[in-house]
């Protein structure tokens, strides 16, 4: 398995992305050119470290206590970690299966990689941004429709239970009447978990 690029592994996070007690492991790169990035160093020269499978989990199998005793485990984000699914279907193999995986992910990416990682991933956090195509090209240079047919196929697995929505309020590309556009959408859709929130976008200008 060939070495993966990282911007960064925070451990000790409750109860903020994930299960439990968890660790953040945050891929390098991303098909998203969003405005207001929170991460902007995955697009840039912003590698940390690289990590093959089996040297991330001597990395981070520190924490199995807190992992096993509060349902924790690892958070793959970044950048797009979805890009990454071979390495973390091998990662899954070498941690076992009691270790809780959550994807923080736009799901922007090809449907095979998506479908993958559905098979080992307890929990996925879906930053889906905008229904709306226009407005969400506006904030990220690509078109939606990806994301939301990969979001469409892992509810029609019966994944609802397993996924948080993201609908961030973003300054100058969307409104609150566009959220609760894009919420009945996605309830319509079958998506019952959301995560509602407002950008800092001051802290980029």
């Amino acid at each position: 398995m060939e070495e993966a690029p990282f911007i960064g592994i925070v451990r000790h996070r409750i109860q903020t992305d994930g299960k439990g007690v968890s660790t953040l492991a945050a891929f390098h790169g991303c098909p998203l050119h969003c405005r207001y990035c929170l991460n902007p160093q995955c697009q840039r020269e912003g590698v940390w470290r690289t990590f093959t499978p089996e040297s991330l989990y001597e990395e981070v199998k520190i924490d199995q206590l807190y992992f096993l005793a509060t349902g924790g485990g690892i958070t793959f984000g970044g950048g797009e970690p979805s890009m990454y699914p071979d390495f973390i279907v091998r990662f899954r193999e070498i941690c076992g299966p009691e270790w809780n995986l959550t994807l923080e992910t736009s799901l922007n990416v090809p449907a095979d990689n998506i479908r993958r990682l559905s098979s080992v991933v307890n929990q996925f956090i879906i930053d889906i941004k905008e229904t709306n195509d226009e407005i969400y090209q506006l904030y990220t240079g690509l078109s939606n429709r990806r994301a939301l047919d990969n979001l469409q196929e892992l509810l029609q697995e019966g994944r609802g239970d397993d996924l948080i929505v993201r609908l961030p309020l973003i300054e100058g590309y969307n409104t609150q009447e566009d959220i609760e556009r894009s919420t009945g959408k996605l309830r319509a859709m079958g998506v019952e978990h959301f995560d509602f929130f407002t950008y800092r976008t001051d802290i980029h200008k």
